[in-house]
C-alpha cells in the first residue's frame, strides 16, 4: 500500500517548501477559488441539483484531492464532463441513487489505484477520448439553450433530439433580456483577460451581469427564483440502500469511475507538461476515490481533476498542493459568508459560462484533425461521438473501448498479412543462396496472438507440406498467447504427419517458457530449436536427410 499510495504533498513537505512558494501558492489558490465559484454553481445547476451541491463538492473533494493526490498542481471538483452522467442518474434513480453510485465509483477508483491501473487508463485511444469529450460538450451546450434564451419551459427532456424539438416549439417565448445577458457573459468571459488578466473572466462576468440585473430589475430567472436560498452549512446524509438494488448502480458507478479516472489523469498529464514534473497516477486515482466516497455523504456530486482550473493554477504560479487546499478554503469562506448573494446570479449568466465551457471542451480542432486520419480512427471517433449524443455516455465508452480493441486486432491481423506471406526470398540472403530447394524459410513478424495466429498457421502449413523441412524464424515474436499456442501445436502436428521437420530459430526466452508450459517442446525435438537463424541453417545444410 505504501509503495502505491504516496501523496505528493507529504513528499514535498519532507523536502521543504520555501516561504515564497507558499505565498505564491496561496495567492494562486485564491484566484482559482474565485474561478471555481461560478463553475461549481453552474455545473451543479446543469446536473439537475441545487447550487450548493457544486460548492460542497468543490470544497470537500477539492481539499481531499489536493491533500492526498499524486499531482503537484491538480485542482479537483465538479466538472462539465459529469453533467450528462449526473443528470441521467438522477432522472433514473434519484438523488439517493446518485449518492450510492458515486460512493461505489470511489471504491472502484481506489481499486484501480491499488491494482496499479493508473498507467493503463492513459492508453485509451485518442479518437475515443476526443469522441466522447466532443459529444459531452454538445450535450452541455444543448442543455443551456433554455436558460440562454430565457424560454418558458418547465421541464427539459433528457433526450438530445427531444430537447431541440421542444426548443423550436417554444422559440416564441424567447426572453431578449436573457439573450443579452448570455451574450454579455460570453463576451466578458472570453475577452476580459485582455484587460484584467488576474481576475477570471467567468467570475467577472457573473458579478457584472448580476449587478446589472439587480440595479435595472430585469425580468430574468435567477438562482433564488429557481432554487430558493443556498444553504450556508453542511449536512451529513446517509443514503437508504438495499443490497438487492446494488446491480442497478454498478453500470453508472463504473461510468463515473472510468470517466473520473481518465479526466483526472489527462489533467495531471497536461499539468506535468506545463511545469516539467511527473505525477503519481495510482496515488491520484486513490485520492480521487477517497474524495468520491466522502463527498456524497455531505450532498456532493462526482468529482475529478479539472483541466481548466488546474491550468489556471499553474499559470498563476501554483507549484504545490497548497494551492488546491487554499482554493477549497476560499470557496468555504465564500459559501459561509457570501452564499446569500450568490442566489442573485441570473440563470442566463450561468448558461453563458457553460456555453464557453462547452466550446472549450468541444476540441473541434482535434475532432477535425482525427477526421483526416485513418478509417479506423474516424470509425472510433464518430461511433463514440454519436453514441454519446444520441444514446448514452455509458454505452459510448463501452462500445468505444470494445470497438477500439477489435480495430486494433484487425490492424495487427492486416499487418501480419503484409509481413512475409511468402517464404523468404533466398536471393536476398547474403550468404545463404545455397539453401536446398526442399527447405522453406518463414519468419513470424510480431506477436503470435489470437488476431494473427490462424493466418500464420495456414501459411506455415502451406509452405511446410511441400518440403522436407521448414525453418520458422521467431526473433521478432515478443509473446504468444493461448490461441497462438494451440494453432502452432496443431500445425506442427499436421506437418509431422506429413513427414516435414519443423525447425525454430531465434525464440525468445519468455516464449520458450510458454512452449515448455504448454508442451510444445514435446512436439519439437530440443535439437531442432536454435538461438540464431545461422545455426538453424547450418544444421539443415549439414543434415543428409534434407
Amino acid at each position: 500500500m505504501k509503495s502505491v499510495f504516496k501523496p505528493k504533498l507529504f513528499s514535498l513537505l519532507r523536502q521543504g517548501i520555501s516561504r515564497q512558494q507558499i505565498i505564491t501558492d496561496s495567492l494562486s489558490g485564491i484566484v482559482v477559488g474565485i474561478l471555481a465559484l461560478p463553475l461549481a454553481i453552474a455545473f451543479a445547476v446543469a446536473s439537475g441539483v441545487s447550487p450548493d451541491k457544486g460548492l460542497i463538492t468543490a470544497i470537500i473533494a477539492g481539499f481531499i484531492i489536493s491533500f492526498l493526490g499524486g499531482s503537484r498542481v491538480q485542482i479537483g471538483g465538479p466538472t462539465g464532463a459529469f453533467i450528462v452522467i449526473v443528470y441521467g442518474i438522477i432522472e433514473q434513480y434519484g438523488v439517493n441513487g446518485l449518492i450510492i453510485s458515486t460512493i461505489l465509483a470511489g471504491f472502484m477508483l481506489i481499486g484501480f489505484g491499488l491494482l496499479r491501473l493508473g498507467s493503463l487508463l492513459k492508453y485509451f485511444p485518442y479518437p475515443l477520448v476526443v469522441g466522447f469529450t466532443s459529444g459531452i460538450a454538445l450535450i452541455i451546450f444543448s442543455t443551456q439553450i433554455k436558460d440562454a434564451l430565457g424560454l418558458d419551459i418547465q421541464k427539459v427532456p433528457s433526450e438530445f433530439g427531444e430537447k431541440w424539438i421542444l426548443y423550436f416549439q417554444q422559440i416564441s417565448t424567447i426572453n431578449w433580456y436573457a439573450v443579452i445577458i448570455t451574450l454579455a457573459t460570453i463576451l466578458i468571459t472570453v475577452y476580459s483577460k485582455k484587460i484584467v488578466a488576474k481576475i477570471p473572466g467567468a467570475f467577472l462576468a457573473i458579478i457584472l451581469t448580476t449587478i446589472t440585473v439587480q440595479v435595472f430589475e430585469l425580468p430574468v430567472t435567477t438562482i433564488s427564483s429557481f432554487f430558493g436560498e443556498i444553504p450556508t452549512n453542511f449536512s451529513f446524509v446517509i443514503p437508504s440502500f438495499h443490497w438487492i438494488d446494488l446491480q442497478n448502480y454498478i453500470v453508472p458507478a463504473m461510468t463515473i469511475a472510468l470517466l473520473g479516472g481518465i479526466e483526472s489523469l489527462l489533467s495531471a498529464v497536461v499539468s506535468d507538461g506545463m511545469i516539467g514534473s511527473k505525477h503519481r497516477s495510482n496515488t491520484e486515482l486513490i485520492a480521487q476515490g477517497i474524495a468520491n466516497i466522502v463527498t456524497p455523504f455531505f450532498g456532493g456530486i462526482p468529482a475529478t481533476g479539472a483541466i481548466a482550473r488546474t491550468a489556471t493554477n499553474v499559470k498563476n504560479g501554483g507549484r504545490t498542493p497548497i494551492a488546491g487546499i487554499i482554493h477549497a478554503f476560499t470557496l468555504l469562506i465564500i459559501m459561509l459568508f457570501l452564499g446569500k448573494w450568490a442566489t442573485l446570479i441570473p440563470m442566463s449568466a450561468l448558461a453563458g459560462v457553460l456555453i464557453v465551457v462547452s466550446y472549450n471542451m468541444s476540441e473541434w480542432r482535434s475532432f477535425c484533425s482525427v477526421l483526416k486520419g485513418s478509417l479506423f480512427d474516424v470509425t472510433i471517433l464518430l461511433t463514440t461521438f454519436i453514441l454519446t449524443v444520441w444514446v448514452d455516455l455509458t454505452v459510448a465508452i463501452q462500445v468505444g473501448v470494445v470497438l477500439s480493441a477489435l480495430l486494433f486486432m484487425k490492424r495487427m491481423s492486416d499487418l501480419t498479412d503484409k509481413n512475409l506471406n511468402d517464404p523468404i526470398d533466398k536471393d536476398v540472403l547474403e550468404d545463404y543462396s545455397s539453401i536446398p530447394d526442399n527447405i522453406s524459410v518463414y519468419e513470424i513478424s510480431g506477436p503470435l496472438f489470437f488476431a494473427s495466429a490462424r493466418r500464420y498457421a495456414e501459411i506455415i502449413e502451406e509452405l511446410g507440406v511441400e518440403n522436407k523441412a521448414i525453418i520458422i524464424r521467431m526473433r521478432h515474436v515478443p509473446f504468444i498467447d493461448l490461441t497462438g499456442i494451440e494453432n502452432l501445436k496443431n500445425v506442427i502436428t499436421r506437418l509431422k504427419e506429413a513427414e516435414t521437420t519443423v525447425i525454430l530459430s531465434g525464440v525468445q526466452p519468455n516464449v520458450i517458457q510458454d512452449f515448455k508450459k504448454y508442451k510444445i517442446s514435446e512436439l519439437i525435438e530440443k535439437e531442432n530449436i536454435f538461438n540464431t537463424f545461422e545455426e538453424a541453417l547450418s544444421f539443415v545444410k549439414d543434415n543428409p536427410n534434407f
